[in-house]
Formats: structure tokens, C-alpha cells, sequence
């Protein structure tokens, strides 16, 4: 059966990927973004991961492979799919994270720069609005 730490060996052979957290739990992340990690909210299963995916990709293999690839509510909002370690193959979890690789990349392209040249923050820089109250 595999385990994080298997995820963990063929995430880090990807090129940047880096051991990280997320949430508190152990994550691999590429440029700073998740690409997969233990989740951390209970509608999880155990034994599972979360991995950052195309959405369009995520409903395609969730159609294609349910007893392998699963959502929650509590992850349905987001570009992230649960996958059950006990059921997926070796071979398959490392396409699966190579498309998270790359969907991750491709973001990133997509993200437009600002006059300076810098991409753009895809969250809000943490300033908090300051509008006056009457």
C-alpha cells in the first residue's frame, strides 16, 4: 500500500517540487503552491491525499476511476481532488502528480503581470480595507 512518504519520493523527482506543509500536515508544493498533501479536514478518508488539479481533469477521472478518486464538499470549491492510496497504483499516482505539476506551472502563466512586470497576487495582499465609516 502506498503512503505519503511514496508520494513524497515521486513528487520530489518532479523538478522544484519541495517538502512543505499545509494546514500543519506534511505537503509537497512547487513555487510556493500545493501540490499535494495529507488533508486535514475530516470528510477526508484515511490514507488519502489532496492534490491540486484541473477541475475539468478532476471531474474526467472522478467519472472515469470513483473507488480511487473522491471529493467532499468541503473540497468541491476548490481545484483539488482526494485520491485513496490503498487503490491507486504506483504508476498512476505519478502521472497524477506529474498533471498536478503541470497545472500548477500553467497557473502560473496564466496569472497577468502588473505594470512592473511582476505576476500579479492571485489572494489579496492581507491590507485590510480602510474606507472611511460615516
Amino acid at each position: 500500500m502506498l503512503t505519503f512518504d511514496t508520494v513524497r519520493e515521486l513528487g520530489r523527482a518532479l523538478p522544484d517540487v519541495v517538502d512543505g506543509t499545509a494546514y500543519g500536515a506534511p505537503a509537497l508544493k512547487l513555487s510556493g503552491k500545493l501540490l499535494a498533501c495529507v488533508p486535514t479536514n475530516k470528510s477526508a478518508e484515511p490514507n488519502s491525499i489532496v492534490v491540486h488539479i484541473d477541475l475539468e481533469q478532476r471531474a474526467e477521472l472522478l467519472r472515469q476511476n470513483p473507488s480511487v478518486y473522491y471529493i467532499t464538499e468541503h473540497y468541491a470549491p476548490h481545484p483539488t481532488m482526494l485520491v485513496r492510496l490503498s487503490k491507486i497504483g504506483r504508476g498512476e499516482l505519478a502521472e497524477l502528480l506529474r498533471d498536478a505539476h503541470r497545472f500548477i506551472l500553467s497557473a502560473q502563466r496564466k496569472r497577468p503581470t502588473t505594470l512592473t512586470g511582476r505576476k500579479s497576487r492571485s489572494r489579496r495582499s492581507g491590507v485590510r480595507n480602510t474606507a472611511r465609516r460615516r
